[in-house]
């Protein structure tokens, strides 16, 4: 159970956040939903937190952006106390062939999805290191492990996802902090919907179906009890990337 602790959720008004944050709210976590520019899906979420009895406020925040993190952080504290769980689930995807991809939609997707989860890390970990205390899980994909054509950009922040939490899991760990990272396959969420069923992708999943948010909220609620795993890479992808 987390009752009474704090989560810190990037991205956490729709799909995978949102799912993970009412999952850690079902066990009594309290919730920081950090959106980006939805303040009507962020409002949706922080009501459904809520009707588990538990805490839930919005703060509006571009996780690429260095003091706008720090500020975040700050007003966080402030708010709930403390931090005790930090997931980093903010991300984009500006799909294209390498030949023809702009500079820009490199950029921004490294922006968001890899620099975003250092920035928070970097203004959380001082609360962590000072509580001797914390969990920190970022979702990466399994596009940062296998690769996707048509993807440089965001299978690149990915794979980045999985070094940094490696690093950062060797630095904190002597500090009781644990850093993991989870890898979803195709998941049922905005971001994959526009994913045709023949893609051949889709046919190579040994399960032979998409998963499901709440599936990868259940594996991140069980990461946020694990006090004994740190530097993981765990799958959730029905076999994809076997």
């Amino acid at each position: 159970m987390l009752n009474g602790k704090t989560a810190l959720i990037t991205g956490a008004s729709r799909g995978i956040g949102r799912a993970i944050a009412l999952k850690l709210a079902s066990l009594g976590a309290n919730i920081a939903v950090i959106f980006a520019a939805n303040e009507s899906a962020a409002d949706e979420t922080c009501a459904a937190v809520r009707e588990f009895g538990v805490r839930a406020e919005k703060f509006k925040c571009d996780v690429s952006d260095f003091v706008a993190v720090k500020e975040t952080v700050e007003s966080v504290k402030n708010e709930f106390g403390t931090v005790d769980i930090l997931i980093n689930n903010a991300g984009i995807t500006k799909d294209g062939l390498v030949l023809a991809m702009k500079e820009d939609a490199f950029d921004s997707v490294m922006d968001i999805n890899l620099k975003g989860a250092f920035n928070m890390i970097r203004h959380c970990a001082p609360i962590f290191v000072k509580k001797r205390t914390g969990k920190i899980i970022n979702i990466s994909s399994v596009a940062g492990i296998l690769g996707n054509a048509g993807q440089a950009n965001y299978s690149a922040s990915k794979a980045g996802l999985i070094g940094l939490t490696k690093s950062i899991a060797r630095e904190l760990a002597p500090r009781n902090v644990c850093c993991n990272a989870i890898a979803p396959g195709f998941i049922e969420t905005d971001m994959t919907e526009g994913i045709s069923p023949d893609n051949p992708l889709m046919a190579a999943i040994p399960l032979k179906r998409v998963g499901l948010p709440e599936e990868v909220a259940s594996l991140a609620a069980f990461l946020c009890s694990a006090d004994y795993i740190t530097g993981e890479v765990i799958r959730i992808d029905g076999g994809l990337a076997i």
